[in-house]
């Protein structure tokens, strides 16, 4: 088993709405620092709506002495904000942003000066030069909007050229997805790092409510067994850690770069998950 020195683990959490919610999210936090990560990121809701949220939880994660990351949606953004909020991300000491075009709010057009996820990664290389590390967003199974597949790896492909570092990808559950997308985009002449997202299975109905809204793939042999335990959340924990245990072997053994757990703000199921790996 390698170390996790050797092989690099990220986290992401949302930001909490409640001061209970900042209060368990701190511990969690504590308890996953256990993994040593190379850095935490943070979400950002659609528009912004979470931007004070998302910015005092990066400032939490850098006074504990832990790299952070924050989210970045350009939606309806203007150059001027998107400026200000770089030049405040810069003052609070954060190395690293998750660029990405950010959700449409219902009935919403393509308001706002950014259209896509490259504009704005282009926009903060010609703003911020080299000061930020940038991921951005990657989809196996094809983003859901994507007018086709290939166009799906172009869109990528133009996010590498406007400046982007490393991807994260959006979970899956199928590691054959994940080697043919790297593969695919490899062709193409792109050469970044594509960490594998991992979502844990704590829940079945949380799962498939996600999966639905975001175009992630339950292979149907995990949605029969995940909906034959009805109910019974210690089973469909087990399994969900077995699966998902089994899903990271595979990526390591093929050679991804890392792991990026979306830890839903729970700490219990990436912890276990991590200790099974040897991490």
């Amino acid at each position: 088993m390698t170390s996790s020195a050797s092989f690099p683990v990220s986290v992401e959490f949302f930001p909490p709405k409640t001061p209970e919610g900042v209060e368990k999210l701190r511990m969690v936090r504590q308890q996953l620092y256990a993994l040593k990560p190379d850095f935490c990121s943070v979400t950002f809701g659609a528009g912004g709506s979470t931007q004070e949220g998302t910015f005092s939880t990066v400032r939490d994660i850098l006074n504990e002495g832990v790299n952070a990351a924050s989210h970045f949606s350009c939606i309806g953004a203007t150059r001027a904000r998107v400026r200000d909020q770089l030049a405040t991300l810069k003052a609070m000491g954060v190395k690293r942003l998750v660029a990405l075009r950010g959700d449409l709010p219902s009935g919403y057009g393509t308001g706002g000066e950014f259209h896509f996820a490259s504009d704005l990664v282009a926009f903060i290389r010609t703003e911020m030069g080299k000061d930020f590390h940038i991921e951005v967003a990657a989809y196996p199974e094809t983003h859901p909007q994507a007018r086709s597949p290939e166009a799906d790896l172009k869109a990528f492909a133009v996010k590498v050229q406007a400046g982007a570092d490393s991807a994260i990808t959006q979970y899956f559950y199928n590691s054959d997805a994940y080697f043919r997308f790297v593969e695919d985009v490899d062709a193409l002449g792109v050469r970044i790092p594509v960490v594998p997202g991992i979502m844990p299975i704590a829940s079945s109905s949380q799962l498939m409510r996600f999966s639905d809204a975001c175009g992630a793939e339950i292979p149907r042999w995990i949605r029969l067994r995940l909906n034959s335990f009805g109910d019974d959340s210690a089973s469909i924990k087990a399994f969900g850690l077995d699966v998902v245990t089994d899903l990271c072997e595979q990526l390591r053994a093929g050679g991804a770069p890392g792991l990026h757990f979306y830890s839903m703000n729970q700490s219990a199921p990436t912890l276990e998950i991590c200790r099974r790996l040897g991490l």
